[in-house]
């Protein structure tokens, strides 16, 4: 393990690590994620997350008189297949000290920090690291490569949108949050865990399904073996993984959202889908669906739910994709989907020693957003 200064300035300080010290988890711990009037929420499964990573996340984290205010992870894989595919890494794990983050007069706190001439180069050279992933001390990425470095936003979350913008990176894709409930979830027989053996034969109908897509990886695909696959004469018709999650829920916007914060959690079935101080959800990632079998999702969605003991499950899809399109209009997701009303996430990514023609794809490709990265 490491962690060294890259750069520092009248007691600021810029450290990169390969892995989480016990401030950096402390930040991430008490970190509210979200923007005012939007979602807001506490991730409640960080340190089995990041440990899931292993060494291939890198934390990039500023310190003041030696203690920690801010923090980002870096998540390196290889991405994408065909004109798609290149070493990436996508951001995540934004975090800021509590008190700058919560408090009325954090700019006015700030403001020493970020309008002295000095202190603007200061933030220009910190900014700069998120466009020289070799910084990283990755054993794979040099200078000179090509490497594409992205993040997920949301759309009014706009402190984030301006440090990504001023870090260089540009706009190309967007995605909504699709929310699957049952009061009382039951399980079908013809939905099973994945066997061991057939790992790699799921993994190839995967790279077939997400052939088209931008960021698809395989690498947390079949993570802590939770995936399920639903079969027809010993056909896998379906598959997903389902991972056991939980927010910790500040707010939710619009009128739905008042009454899920405000309603919901008294009434006895709701209750069941979602409670503020602890919302418990599965995180539905690697979905597969044979051309044709979409409805088949929702018992195949409905059953992971049951042998997990759960009544709900979230996923993340590029509002442009066929996948989207096809759950939108084919599968029957519940009640808390027609509530949940949330605003588009954006896709913001830095291409690295790239051509605008290698650049193209990836605005008219529908990208990949990957549940094990929001878990």
């Amino acid at each position: 393990m490491f962690e060294r200064t890259v750069f520092s300035h009248e007691g600021l300080e810029v450290r990169i690590s390969d892995h989480a010290n016990e401030g950096i988890l402390d930040i991430l711990n008490h970190a509210v994620q979200g923007s005012e009037g939007g979602l807001r929420f506490q991730l409640q499964n960080i340190a089995p997350r990041i440990e899931a990573y292993k060494d291939k996340i890198r934390f990039v984290s500023l310190y003041r008189k030696n203690r920690i205010t801010g923090t980002v992870g870096s998540c390196y894989r290889i991405s994408g297949q065909g004109p798609l595919r290149y070493p990436s890494s996508y951001l995540r794990y934004l975090a800021f000290q509590s008190t700058y983050q919560s408090a009325p007069n954090w700019r006015k706190k700030l403001h020493p920090v970020i309008r002295h001439e000095k202190d603007d180069s200061f933030k220009q050279k910190t900014l700069e690291i998120f466009g020289k992933p070799h910084m990283l001390e990755l054993d794979e990425v040099f200078e000179g490569d090509k490497h594409i470095m992205y993040a997920f936003l949301e759309s009014m979350n706009e402190r984030s949108k301006n440090i990504v913008h001023q870090a260089g990176y540009e706009y190309i894709r967007s995605f909504l949050t699709v929310t699957f409930s049952r009061f009382s979830p039951k399980a079908d027989k013809r939905v099973s865990r994945l066997e061991k053996e057939e790992k790699e034969k799921m993994e190839n109908l995967l790279k077939e399904y997400y052939r088209n897509y931008s960021f698809f990886t395989s690498e947390h695909s079949f993570y802590d073996d939770r995936y399920y696959v639903l079969k027809e004469n010993n056909e896998i018709i379906a598959g997903v993984l389902a991972i056991p999650s939980s927010y910790k829920v500040y707010d939710v916007p619009g009128i739905w959202g008042w009454v899920m914060m405000k309603i919901l959690p008294g009434l006895p079935y709701f209750r069941r889908l979602f409670r503020p101080g602890e919302f418990r959800y599965l995180v539905f990632d690697a979905i597969y669906c044979k051309k044709g079998k979409e409805e088949m999702l929702a018992t195949l969605f409905e059953s992971a739910c049951a042998s997990e003991g759960f009544h709900t499950g979230l996923t993340w899809l590029d509002d442009r994709s066929e996948l989207y399109d096809s759950i939108r209009t084919r599968v029957k997701m519940g009640s808390l989907n027609r509530m949940l009303n949330a605003k588009p996430g954006l896709v913001y990514t830095k291409f690295i020693n790239m051509t605008e023609r290698e650049k193209e794809p990836f605005f008219d490709s529908p990208a990949y957003i990957s549940g094990f990265d929001f878990s």
